[in-house]
């Protein structure tokens, strides 16, 4: 599988420092966002991001309001919310507005890349049967 591309979010800057050099040691393809409003702007340059590892606690748009919004925009864009203040009702609103899954922090590394790799397959599957319906369509068309 080709490695995933995959956005930060989380306002601990040695959180995400830490977090980026082990997933980078996995050849996953990382870029950092200390903000919701970060990770908005990043999206809407990159075209590229597959996954979101979306902290929930945030000063500013939260990870839940980040999340919606990724959402309405990026509607492809898998996002894992993580946390180290879990509650169950937020990790029932997360997956209600469309994440992919709910990590606490700290979480195993072997997990969370599982869960990345996953995130990342998904995305991909879904971007892949869009083309093949774009295609489809073209065809029929023209027959």
């Amino acid at each position: 599988m080709n490695s995933a591309i995959v956005l930060i979010v989380d306002d601990e800057i040695p959180f995400i420092q830490a977090l980026s050099k082990r997933l980078k040691k996995r050849e996953f393809s990382i870029t950092e966002a200390f903000s919701g409003s970060d990770a908005l702007r990043i999206l809407n340059e990159r075209q590229d991001i597959e996954v979101v590892l979306l902290d929930v606690k945030m000063p500013g748009i939260d990870g839940i309001e980040t999340l919606q919004t990724i959402k309405q925009k990026y509607p492809l864009v898998e996002v894992i919310m993580l946390t180290g203040h879990g509650t169950i009702e937020t990790a029932i609103e997360g997956m209600k507005l469309g994440a992919f899954d709910y990590l606490l922090k700290p979480c195993e590394i072997e997990i969370l890349v599982s869960k990345v790799n996953e995130a990342s397959a998904r995305k991909r599957m879904h971007e892949k049967k869009i083309i093949e319906a774009r295609i489809n369509r073209i065809t029929k068309k023209r027959v």
